[in-house]
């Protein structure tokens, strides 16, 4: 009875330390594990990706992206490109389009803030200093966990929120547009993020 007793008391330990499934509302990202609501402040995920980045000879996963665009915005600017969601008019659109968006950066390694700052410039290049060296110095040391979020305000004021802190606004359209460019432009910092966060458009947007 007692050998019983022990073996149920193991199976439920061992149960226990497996991960918990995702909520059915939920997108897992499959390269980290990441799960994002489809659902989140008055906007739809429209897919993720995962971030890599060549560290000492090893690619290491940084970050999962996720990108939600308003509900809005799906239903007004974005409705013509049902059906068309491969165009490079739809991603232009996600670019430049003045409407409510935004990018999730959930971080799945630490990074020292000298890492991450340089990686930031670097991706940026050939921005201006100003709003570059803004944008820059919001990126402190980040930690496992932790989320920097990238919001398209009103007229292409860019908004970050970097570990639950909100920063100064930067207002330049231009810029907005660089940032997001580098998850849904011509040039993405990879392909595959590209695909990743736009994965689940062809979805949201049916005809």
């Amino acid at each position: 009875m007692k050998l019983h007793v022990l073996r149920l008391l193991a199976t439920g330990a061992a149960l226990a330390l497996l991960p918990t499934p995702a909520p059915a509302q939920d997108f897992v990202e499959a390269g980290s594990g990441v799960a994002f609501p489809l659902k989140r402040d008055g906007g739809t995920l429209l897919g993720a990706g995962l971030r890599v980045k060549k560290i000492a000879f090893v690619k290491a996963k940084v970050y999962a992206v996720a990108l939600y665009v308003g509900d809005d915005a799906l239903a007004g600017p974005l409705a013509p490109h049902r059906g068309k969601t491969a165009d490079p008019a739809f991603f232009k659109d996600l670019v430049w389009g003045d409407f409510s968006k935004e990018v999730i950066l959930h971080f799945v390694r630490d990074v020292g803030q000298g890492r991450i700052q340089e990686a930031m410039r670097e991706a940026l290049e050939g921005s201006p200093k100003g709003p570059l060296d803004t944008f820059v110095s919001y990126f402190p040391e980040v930690k496992v966990g932790q989320e920097c979020v990238l919001r398209w305000g009103s007229g292409g004021v860019l908004e970050v929120t970097m570990a639950g802190a909100a920063k100064p606004p930067i207002p330049d359209k231009n810029f907005a547009a660089a940032v997001f460019g580098l998850y849904v432009g011509e040039h993405p910092l990879q392909d595959d993020i590209k695909a990743g966060v736009t994965s689940r458009a062809a979805e949201v947007l049916k005809p």
